[in-house]
């Protein structure tokens, strides 16, 4: 069981409470535009949106995108100049892309509107949120005067889902413990299946888009020494110090393909919506993704092994399991007309009571406290994968590298994942992206 912090504040699970300084009510008949993501969390808003109008007599303009587009208008609209392009709060990614929009000063500062007791409500709790979840949206990385720029809206982990069939039949029900055990038992099925049944899917794409969930099995191999921002364990606190032939980020990349060799043949295809795809039609013994998609798994209009899913922490291959996660977040534009209103919105939708109904529609609640208070959330999580994301937010870490040419550095690591699947010698391909990483960021400035 999770302990929740209560610093600074006193958690109200019925109801939201007011104080003597604090008013909902304070900027009544503004205006605030909200840009969204076309996102379940978007979808897990919207019911509640009438409820804060009422609360706070504050009218919502809300502009929802779809995705890839989202991105592009999201930074378009924060850099506009002129009204066209109105904006107060936004969903906004905290990993490298919400670093590059506070280096151009694109973002409204947090921190002190947090700190303002007229503004926020005494019963907020701020640090029920993990603090490597906060870390993430705080800039500059490791400064004594850091700012909070975005507050946790959505997460996901990287954790371990597992068909209880495949694994009953093929391993006896015994669920590999250690990374070594399940690149083993992943294997042994796939040579089993015999092209029906595959050990272990993976996203498998050469694009940067995977280095997230192979930044959380790199973090598990990593151990317990820091993996600081901006740099991650990627570098040796230096731009001009890649540590690519570390012999844990060596053994972490080696897993990450030896897992790809016991999936499908065309794994190297296959991103994450192919790989969640093949696991719900009951194809793959193992998963290793995003904590979100375990609700989804268990839904019988979506899943054909629904209610024969087992959940839990990345096999350890160390002392203990570790993982990392990457958020979506809310924040405030720079530009906004009404940034304290806005956060006045920030606030209410990432309150105990609000969080824990919309996150009924992601699974990626970001407070401690909604994985342990009953609640509409807590009744609609199957009770394993709750406590597989319980136990993964103690520890998980950030996945983000704060650099703009990290999507270069991370390409480069797809790229040498698919050399070592294809049979090249591990230390020479490592060594060669260790050249390659280098070679990217030796023109960039030093104090970048």
């Amino acid at each position: 069981m999770i302990s929740v912090p209560t610093a600074c504040h006193n958690l109200k699970t019925d109801k939201l409470n007011t104080n003597q300084t604090f008013d909902w009510g304070q900027f009544a008949g503004k205006e605030i535009f909200l840009l969204l993501d076309d996102h379940p969390w978007t979808e897990g808003l919207k019911p509640y949106l009438s409820d804060f109008e009422t609360l706070t007599n504050l009218k919502i303009n809300i502009k929802i995108v779809p995705e890839p587009e989202y991105f592009k208008v999201m930074e378009s609209t924060l850099e506009d100049d002129d009204d066209s392009g109105e904006i107060d709060v936004f969903f906004l990614p905290m990993d490298s892309t919400a670093y590059r929009l506070w280096r151009k000063n694109l973002l409204h500062p947090l921190t002190p509107l947090i700190n303002n007791p007229k503004l926020t409500e005494l019963d907020y709790n701020f640090y029920d949120f993990p603090e490597n979840f906060r870390l993430a949206g705080t800039y500059p990385p490791g400064e004594s005067n850091q700012n909070l720029f975005g507050i946790p809206a959505t997460f996901e982990a990287y954790i371990l889902f597992y068909n209880k069939t495949l694994i009953n039949q093929y391993l006896n029900g015994l669920v590999p413990k250690t990374m070594a055990e399940l690149v083993e038992a992943s294997l042994k099925i796939k040579e089993r299946g015999e092209g029906k049944f595959f050990g272990t899917v993976m996203r498998g794409i050469p694009s940067d888009t995977i280095i997230d969930t192979v930044t959380g099995i790199i973090l598990n191999h990593w151990g317990s020494e820091p993996s600081n921002l901006p740099y991650n364990i990627w570098f040796d606190n230096d731009w001009k110090q890649p540590r690519l032939t570390d012999k844990r980020i060596m053994a972490g990349l080696r897993n990450y393909a030896q897992l790809m060799q016991a999936g499908p043949p065309n794994i190297k295809e296959i991103d994450w919506p192919e790989a969640t795809r093949l696991f719900q039609e009951g194809k793959a013994a193992f998963y290793i993704g995003a904590s979100l998609f375990g609700p989804d798994f268990d839904n019988p209009k979506l899943s054909k092994i629904a209610g024969n899913v087992g959940y839990t922490v990345l096999p350890s291959s160390g002392e203990q399991s570790l993982t990392g996660h990457w958020l979506w977040g809310l924040g405030i534009a720079k530009k906004s007309k009404n940034p304290e209103a806005g956060w006045l919105f920030i606030q209410w939708a990432t309150s105990q009571m609000i969080e824990q109904k919309i996150g009924v529609m992601t699974g990626g609640a970001p407070r401690f406290s909604s994985w342990v208070t009953p609640s509409v959330y807590t009744e609609a999580m199957n009770i394993d994968y709750a406590l597989a994301v319980q136990t993964a937010m103690k520890t998980s870490r950030p996945t983000v590298v704060l650099h703009p040419r990290w999507d270069q550095g991370a390409k480069a690591i797809a790229t040498t994942i698919h050399r070592i699947y294809d049979g090249a010698n591990e230390e020479s391909a490592v060594a060669e992206l260790q050249t390659q990483i280098k070679q990217i960021m030796s023109d960039f400035p030093e104090d970048y």
